[in-house]
């Protein structure tokens, strides 16, 4: 028995060794790092239950072992029987709806807290998707015509959604075509935007806030057509001064060009690293001038 658990204990210790995984990815049990407080909250549920799993799993298989070690067939004398076993059988029923009901409690805590919506957010953005690009805009910034401040994406250059850290961001999104889906893997969460969602009765709005400052790669998650591999954008985290900085150009005019600031001249502007790259890096635009392959036709 004692060779046996250290020749389990290096089996197991090899399976860990052997992933690559860093400590915190195996505490984690693969959940990957997020970066906003509700994508915190997913992972300590994920964390939690994994570990509920794995104890009652340890519980079932010491069960296992146990019985197949101490109860094996002794003889032909019928073993004592327990199929009417009325306190058994309660206590078989009770601890699974326990189980059930603890784990649907800390499921709809930490829904109810990604979901939640405070009445006045810090940051509004509207979120439009098309074939096969970003659009985002923030109402409560006006450039000098009266416009709000508008970063449509092209297929030359990724849109940045630029937004401020350790604020409340209200994400509104639609779309002018078909269904896409606004998916930020570091938010750890997805929405789908539809076309007029107010006629259609559904929810497109969420919040949310980033904890620290970056660039992180947006994608959208439904199937949209020809370019939907494509259709990426990039989130710009700043720090309130750097982004209060950054929306004070966007809402006035660039004396080089008599226009308003577009995001890239301001961040450039901002000279502040490289956080102020002036395009994303986390993705790259589609490459429009490629070489097509043309089609080849034989026969008389």
């Amino acid at each position: 028995m004692p060779r046996m658990i250290k020749v389990s204990g290096l089996i197991g210790l090899v399976c860990v060794v052997a992933t690559g995984c860093t400590p915190r990815q195996v505490l984690g049990f693969g959940w990957p790092e997020g970066v906003t407080p509700q994508a915190e909250a997913m992972r300590q549920l994920w964390t939690w239950s994994v570990v509920a799993a794995l104890a009652v799993g340890v519980l079932v298989w010491g069960l296992i072992f146990w019985t197949v070690t101490f109860h094996r067939k002794k003889s032909d004398e019928l073993p004592r029987q327990f199929q009417y076993n009325n306190p058994l059988e309660v206590i078989y029923t009770v601890i699974p709806f326990l189980m059930v009901v603890v784990l649907f409690y800390f499921t709809a805590t930490t829904q109810n807290y990604v979901m939640a919506e405070e009445d006045r957010p810090d940051e509004v953005v509207d979120v439009v998707a098309f074939q096969w690009n970003w659009e985002f805009s923030y109402p409560e910034h006006r450039t000098p015509d009266g416009q709000p401040v508008t970063t449509i994406g092209t297929s030359s250059s990724t849109p940045l959604l630029v937004v401020p850290t350790g604020s409340t961001i209200e994400y509104r999104l639609s779309s002018e075509d078909v269904i896409h889906s606004f998916f930020v893997p570091k938010f750890h969460f997805k929405r789908d935007t539809f076309p007029h969602p107010d006629k259609n009765n559904q929810d497109n709005v969420f919040q949310n806030s980033i904890a620290q400052e970056g660039s992180f790669v947006g994608r959208c998650a439904e199937l949209c057509g020809t370019y939907h591999s494509m259709m990426n954008f990039e989130i710009r985290a700043l720090s309130p001064d750097k982004f209060d900085r950054y929306m004070d150009l966007r809402t006035r005019t660039n004396p080089a060009t008599d226009q308003p600031y577009t995001a890239p001249e301001a961040l450039r502007a901002m000279d502040c690293g490289k956080l102020c790259t002036p395009h994303a890096v986390t993705t790259s635009a589609f490459d429009t001038g490629r070489p097509s392959s043309a089609a080849t036709t034989s026969g008389s």
